[in-house]
């Protein structure tokens, strides 16, 4: 037991490592946002199909027309929030717009009242008001010198719509329980290559040996093994330690925007992107104050 949890505390720690990197070898394609969420689905649908393969994964029994239905809808809303958060990327910068898509707990924690019927607690309305708060401050910062005016909040905005949309997935991910998650990111990279097929600039392909290097690198190293690290971590995890080390992702995303780009965060941004992931923190994880509460939900963040 406790050689898996260190093992699934390695490949936890390297997934989000990998997934923190991803804004930047986005914008090193060089890519239309179209183009590079069709060439992560396409590339990421090899390595996947080789793997689902190798398990034999590919039986009738495996999975059921209405679950798989279920994993087209949340194929489609992943594939979306990819597009948007990209989007995002440019015009927030890749540290806000990894912080801000880092509210989705609480969109999880709405959706949860809405159709679960799910008890909305004081403390998670606590929560909610200190990642509000924290939105706050970031949205009322004066941006960088590269990030300016009306682009800015576009870039806040697209991050918010980003989280909804994972939202909205893992929500139809708690239909899916059971069904084999390496089989479940399959079926939404080939959702991906239907939806975007016909938005993809493929008169404007990537140029040199450096943005075919990164177009490659999202398909392979931040879908296909990214996935592969990531669900063999769940596997072996209990969640609040896989709930833990999902906060490795903003933070490597910080600070990869900072030694890539240069792009230091005001310190009233510092303040509000600290009191979302705290916030984050305390409700994923299950935070309460006079009692200790058991751990959170594991529905977290991927890019």
């Amino acid at each position: 037991m406790e050689k898996d949890i260190v093992r699934g505390s390695v490949e936890m720690t390297a997934a989000m490592i990998i997934s923190g990197t991803i804004g930047w070898f986005v914008l090193m394609s060089g890519q239309p946002v179209f183009s590079v969420v069709f060439w992560r689905c396409a590339i990421g649908a090899l390595t996947l199909l080789a793997v689902c393969a190798g398990l034999g994964l590919f039986r009738r029994d495996i999975i059921s027309p209405k679950l798989f239905g279920l994993a087209v809808v949340g194929g489609m809303a992943i594939v979306a929030n990819w597009v948007l958060l990209f989007a995002a990327y440019p015009r927030a910068s890749i540290a806000i717009a990894t912080t801000v898509y880092n509210v989705q707990p609480f969109m999880l924690v709405g959706l949860g009242a809405l159709i679960f019927k799910e008890k909305l607690t004081a403390t998670k309305l606590f929560w909610l008001l200190v990642a509000f708060a924290g939105m706050l401050l970031i949205v009322q910062a004066k941006p960088g010198a590269a990030y300016s005016g009306s682009d800015y909040m576009t870039g806040i905005g697209l991050a918010l719509g980003a989280a909804f949309l994972y939202a909205i997935a893992a929500i139809v991910a708690k239909r899916l329980k059971g069904t084999p998650p390496h089989l479940i990111a399959l079926i939404q990279v080939c959702v991906g290559i239907v939806m975007l097929a016909p938005l993809a600039d493929f008169s404007a392909l990537p140029q040199g040996a450096g943005q075919w290097a990164s177009i490659v690198t999202i398909g392979v190293v931040h879908t296909g093994l990214m996935y592969i690290l990531l669900y063999s971590a769940i596997q072996k995890l209990p969640t609040h330690i896989t709930g833990s080390l999902s906060f490795i992702y903003p933070v490597a995303a910080i600070l990869v925007d900072y030694l890539a780009f240069g792009h230091a965060l005001q310190p009233s941004q510092l303040v509000g992107s600290a009191a979302i992931l705290i916030a984050a923190a305390g409700t994923s994880l299950g935070w309460s104050f006079g009692r200790r509460a058991p751990g959170g939900v594991n529905l977290r963040s991927r890019a």
